[in-house]
């Protein structure tokens, strides 16, 4: 009696007899069991490991980081705005909130492809750092460089700020529109 291909067997050309799959399922078995068993055996291993580690960790004295090394180590991280930047039909939007910042403190550079929007937020309070609860707001450096998707014209931008949020208008350049031209003859 001739057994139907599958599929795979087809495709590839390969085929396996009943015996193959059987001794297949008898490996596969195998190494499940050797598996388990070299999974109960490292448990007991880790634990050991585990309290040896604990044992040493409390008899090492912590080394606290001079307040040079933290301050370099934050002077290398820059913040990046978070922003919208959306269209209308005669303009690019770009919002970004940036709350305690003054606007003499943002500096916004563009080309025609591309602008960039840079500031510093300034720490008002010299707070300590082990009197925090929850230190999540950044400050110090932020920047942002978008690729605007059209091209603007840059003499007319216009930036304002408003409740915290920086709102720059962009207003797109014309597209090139085709004229024709007459030919006067002399």
């Amino acid at each position: 009696m001739n057994k139907k291909s599958s599929f795979f067997e087809k495709l590839t050309g390969a085929s396996w007899s009943d015996e193959d799959i059987k001794n297949k399922k008898a490996s596969s078995e195998k190494k499940s069991k050797e598996l388990k068993l070299k999974k109960s055996r490292s448990k007991g291993k880790l634990k050991a490991i585990k309290k040896t580690y604990m044992k040493e960790k409390t008899l090492l004295p912590k080394k606290e980081k001079s307040e040079k090394e933290t301050e370099d180590w934050l002077g290398e991280s820059e913040g990046q705005l978070t922003i919208d930047v959306y269209q209308t039909p005669n303009e690019i939007v770009i919002k970004s909130t940036i709350a305690g910042v003054k606007p003499e403190d943002i500096d916004i550079s563009i080309t025609n492809d591309m602008i960039t929007i840079k500031g510093t937020r300034e720490k008002d309070d010299n707070i300590k750092e082990e009197n925090y609860y929850y230190q999540e707001c950044y400050w110090g450096a932020f920047s942002r460089s978008i690729i605007l998707p059209v091209d603007v014209e840059v003499d007319h931008v216009d930036a304002a700020m408003k409740n915290g949020i920086l709102t720059i208008k962009l207003p797109k350049i014309e597209k090139v529109r085709t004229k024709k031209i007459m030919i006067k003859s002399e």
